[in-house]
């Protein structure tokens, strides 16, 4: 039996098959036949070309053929059975190349997280290769360390290799014919298994001539026994015709299993019996077992990807080489990756190719810089699967023109989780089968939990292990714990790079220390002792009463006892208020909400997509000093991605990924919060918090929750708020529940641009009062105000469009916009780069309107014969009363006849001065607020002339006036203005 395998293994299998046949005893004469396999190109294989241009097959040396007791050395093949040769050979040659097609399509394709960037993302277009370092057993083997700093922190990459090089001879001069590619989770195994399949697929892996993947996932689920060539035809039909010709000398073939740590494999031959033919059926795992061990097919190549854990479960002896896959461990491959991923054209989506390109540079530029200054965002993109979560999130923020229900910060994160995370099994050889998530959301979350509720973010290795090995108290728990700690740790949590804290850890990305909190809680994973005493007594009270309900009632009916039914009520009752104990876990979910999300010390902080979007690419300007002391940690992500968590889709994903939150919890949960988080939204929030909390409702994707709390809120205050066009998107959905109007909306210094306008135009038509003021709205953006203020179902009525520069082109947009506006009473254009012609435009149109009470057309260098052109139609017009005037090129002429209007006598008042001849205006008050208001954002040398001029007038009018009442009055205007004027000089406003 020895000689038998030792001869085996030095014979290439489709020698040996054709030995075997041709051996005494043998019936009728036996023919060989060698295959060919193409690939695409023009070239094609050599091996093709040799078969295909070769006038005769002769069959291998030593080969003996034995017909009739004679021997002959030589069997020269008829013409039939060349041309028959020739035929099969095509055939396969046919039969891989549909296999090449019908694996390009498999792996090419992307999953719906990856179609977020748009049709013009694919594998080739987006790649880069990880850093793989050859490794060896004794490394792999060494005791697993202490969750230490020195430990954890990422070793330099010696002796690199390159994909191609995988089955190069060894240092041993050994043809390496076994390789197993294993790294933690996300650092790229199975992306790049995908990429070395389409390099294979397109000509770009010349080594191979065939190459058949399987999944170990899939294979762990085939428990009938199944022959070698009957798995590979059931996988890829079109290899039936070349299965039968595997075992070649010259027909190069790899394997690639995937995830081999889920599959249970014993190597010993008690275990797993010997098995050199691909027709016999036998257990999936006896098939990888014996590839493994080249006792059945040995020529084969075989690459293996796996998690760190699994890696010892196949035997040294039987691997040629160990390599590890270290991620992007140079800052290099983070900015190659990512400078591919944001530059693809339609990374960008809708915008134009000009603005679009020019921000996907900004973008890329910002997070290379960060990426070079702030160590923990490189440690944390040091896994690929990081770098595919800042894209998204950089997409997410940047270039989302609408959202629709797939498009939440919280579906982000956990389609993240999916595709690290889906049908993952901690430990496939634990019988408890327990899902990896839901590991990782018991214990990880525990420790992120806690650390929310402290505010910290980094973690001693104390608080590690009493986060995760206080509880352990089997053999099981703390075997799940070491699987833990070798595949998953790094994925969440790593070392502290920041000075001073070199011996802590922190979550790898900020954010997700916030979603494993919220996650933690609504699982219900929070409980205090009595609510876990509670929840075991219910269960187990329950079956029981059930079980003596049965044997009560039957007794009952034999000997008819009064206190029978009492008891039975009594049995009855008790799981019920067990249940309403646990049932109070509904509540404290809601009140956690309620509270984090409402925190009045984090009312003036930026808004929580401004914090991730300085989380990424940093914040621009001078570092901090090392010795200076830190802000307070915030977390205002851990209430929104509470309520994004609960919606139905995320809860559709968590359910696959092990994590269950049943319908009626999420239920109750939303009813809990009406009475807490309505509750407390109806307070007077900064605009800041008011847009968490419109983010809030975003994500948690109830309509009618969100109907019944934007009912409450009448007016809007969401000033000096950054209005991406995500936050537009997010204000436009939720105000989009409801159809009721808007008292107020305040969009002032919100960077609002003609896109802005777009967005939120449904939401803009039901407001009464509108403050656009400070966004650098020009003549694009008044032609969309105009479309405004002519659609039929406006109601604006108050409308401030101050310190816009929109010019003569956008005043004569809004012009017509007068003409044909039935609901604008207020109109507010101070300080909007008009001009004499704009004003002369507006005038125009005014006759035409019927409605408008008030214009301010004041600091837009009117001169005499614009101001007084506005006055006479004002004067004509049937309710237009004030004219706002000030700040305007107005000479001494025109100032008396404007001074000379009356309301009760002219119908209008024109604001220009302070003063009314020997008196105070009676506006005087409301000039000086918009002037002090507005000094910050107008010319200063240009302010300070003009209340130059306003006190020489107090002063000249004080004096010709003898009334001590009037002259006290101008001392106190006068001094109003000399405070103004000082401070001015100061630079103090």
């Amino acid at each position: 039996m020895s000689r038998a395998v030792q001869c085996q293994r030095c014979l290439p299998w489709g020698s040996w098959m054709q030995l075997r046949r041709s051996l005494p005893g043998s019936s009728g004469t036996r023919s060989a036949y060698l295959c060919a396999a193409s690939m695409p190109g023009a070239e094609g294989s050599s091996f093709l070309r040799k078969i295909l241009h070769s006038s005769s097959i002769s069959l291998p040396r030593g080969c003996v053929h034995y017909q009739k007791g004679s021997q002959e050395h030589s069997v020269q093949p008829s013409s039939s059975r060349h041309g028959l040769s020739q035929l099969r050979n095509v055939a396969s040659s046919d039969a891989i190349k549909k296999h090449q097609k019908s694996l390009s399509a498999w792996f090419s394709h992307q999953p719906n997280e990856e179609r977020q960037f748009g049709p013009s993302f694919s594998l080739d277009a987006v790649h880069v290769d990880p850093v793989i370092r050859e490794s060896s057993l004794e490394e792999i083997l060494k005791p697993s360390p202490d969750l230490t700093i020195q430990n954890q922190l990422q070793q330099p990459c010696s002796q690199v290799i390159s994909l191609q090089s995988l089955f190069d001879v060894d240092a041993c001069g050994r043809q390496v014919k076994n390789v197993v590619l294993y790294g933690t989770v996300g650092t790229g195994k199975s992306t790049l298994i995908k990429k070395m399949v389409v390099d294979w697929c397109h000509g770009r892996l010349p080594c191979f001539d065939l190459v058949i993947p399987f999944s170990c996932e899939d294979l762990s689920h085939s428990h009938a026994p199944i022959s070698l060539r009957r798995l590979i035809t059931k996988k890829y039909q079109h290899l039936r015709d070349v299965v039968p010709m595997l075992g070649t000398s010259d027909l190069k073939v790899l394997f690639i299993l995937n995830g081999l740590e889920r599959l249970n494999l014993d190597f010993r031959l008690a275990g797993t019996e010997l098995c050199c033919d691909p027709n016999e059926p036998v257990p999936s795992s006896a098939i990888v077992v014996n590839l493994l061990r080249k006792y059945l097919l040995p020529e084969a190549s075989i690459i293996v990807t796996t998690r760190p854990s699994a890696v010892r479960r196949i035997p040294g002896k039987y691997v040629g080489r160990y390599a590890e896959i270290c991620g992007f461990s140079d800052t290099n491959l983070q900015k190659l990756y990512f400078q591919m991923r944001l530059s693809q054209p339609g990374c960008s989506g809708e915008a134009t190719a000009g603005s679009s390109s020019g921000e996907q540079e900004n973008l890329v530029e910002m997070l290379s810089r960060n990426l070079e200054r702030h160590n923990q965002i490189a440690a944390a993109c040091f896994l690929p699967s990081y770098c595919w979560l800042v894209c998204t999130t950089l997409h997410f923020l940047y270039f989302t023109r609408t959202v629709p229900p797939s498009q939440t910060l919280t579906g982000i994160y956990t389609s993240f989780l999916r595709l690290n995370f889906s049908g993952e099994v901690l430990d496939s050889t634990d019988p408890t089968n327990v899902s990896m998530m839901k590991y990782v959301a018991k214990m990880v979350g525990k420790l992120a939990y806690e650390g929310v509720m402290s505010r910290k973010t980094c973690f001693s290795e104390d608080d590690l292990q009493q986060c995760f090995e206080v509880e352990m108290k089997t053999e099981s728990e703390l075997n799940l714990l070491d699987v833990f700690r070798s595949d998953v740790f790094r994925f969440f949590l790593t070392p502290c790079v920041q000075p001073g804290k070199e011996h802590t850890f922190v979550f790898t990305i900020p954010a997700m220390q916030e979603y494993l909190a919220a996650l933690y809680v609504v699982l219900g994973e929070k409980k205090t002792l009595s609510q876990r005493v509670g929840k075991e007594l219910s269960e187990v009270i329950g079956k029981v009463s059930e079980d003596v309900a049965v044997v009560l009632s039957i007794i009952s009916k034999v000997l008819p006892l009064r206190f029978l039914p009492v008891l039975l009520n009594l049995l009855k009752i008790s799981p019920r208020y067990f249940s309403r104990l646990s049932a109070k876990d509904q509540d404290a979910i809601a009140h956690t909400m309620a509270e984090e999300l409402f925190k009045e010390e984090d009312y003036y902080n930026d808004d929580v997509l401004d914090q991730i979007n300085s989380s990424i690419l940093g914040v621009e300007g001078p570092m901090r000093h090392p010795d200076e002391a830190p802000d307070d940690e915030v977390f205002e992500l851990f209430p929104i991605f509470m309520g994004g968590i609960l919606s139905r889709r995320n809860r559709a994903i968590l359910e696959q990924l092990g994590c269950s939150i049943k319908n009626l919890t999420a239920f109750e949960i939303a009813k809990a919060m009406k009475k807490t988080v309505i509750r407390n939204s109806r307070k007077g929030l900064p605009p800041s918090e008011l847009m968490d909390y419109l983010f809030f409702l975003h994500e948690f994707q109830n309509e009618r929750f969100t109907a019944e709390a934007i009912r409450s809120l009448r007016t809007v205050n969401l000033s000096s708020v950054k209005m991406t066009p995500l936050k537009c998107s997010v204000l436009a959905s939720v105000m989009g529940t409801m159809c009721h109007e808007v008292e107020e909306l305040n969009l002032t210094s919100c960077n609002l641009d003609l896109s802005s306008l777009r967005i939120l135009f449904p939401v803009l038509l039901r407001c009464k009062a509108l403050h656009l003021q400070l966004n650098s709205l020009g003549s694009d953006a008044c032609k969309e105000i105009r479309d405004l203020l002519l659609h039929d179902k406006c109601v604006v009525s108050n409308l401030r469009l101050a310190n816009n520069p929109m010019g003569e082109q956008g005043a004569q947009y809004l012009a017509e916009a007068l003409a044909g506006n039935r609901s604008l009473t207020h109109l507010s254009l101070l300080h909007t780069a008009l001009g004499d012609h704009g004003a002369e435009v507006i005038a125009q149109h005014l006759a035409k309107n019927q409605h408008l009470q008030e214009l301010n057309l004041g600091y837009n260098s009117l001169t005499d014969t614009a101001a007084l052109h506005v006055v006479e139609v004002a004067k004509k017009h049937a309710t237009l009363d004030k004219v706002h005037l000030y700040f305007n090129d107005i000479s001494e002429d025109g100032k008396r006849a404007l001074h000379s209007l009356r309301t009760d006598r002219d119908g209008v008042r024109a604001l220009v001065f302070l003063t009314a001849g020997t008196d105070v205006s009676d506006y005087w008050s409301n000039i000086l607020n918009v002037v002090q208001r507005n000094l910050p954002f107008w010319d200063r040398e240009r302010v300070r002339q003009h209340l130059a001029l306003i006190l020489q007038d107090l002063e000249s009018s004080r004096r010709q006036t003898a009334n001590p009442w009037r002259k006290a009055k101008f001392l106190r205007v006068e001094s109003e203005v000399k405070k103004m004027l000082g401070k001015l000089q100061h630079g103090d406003l």
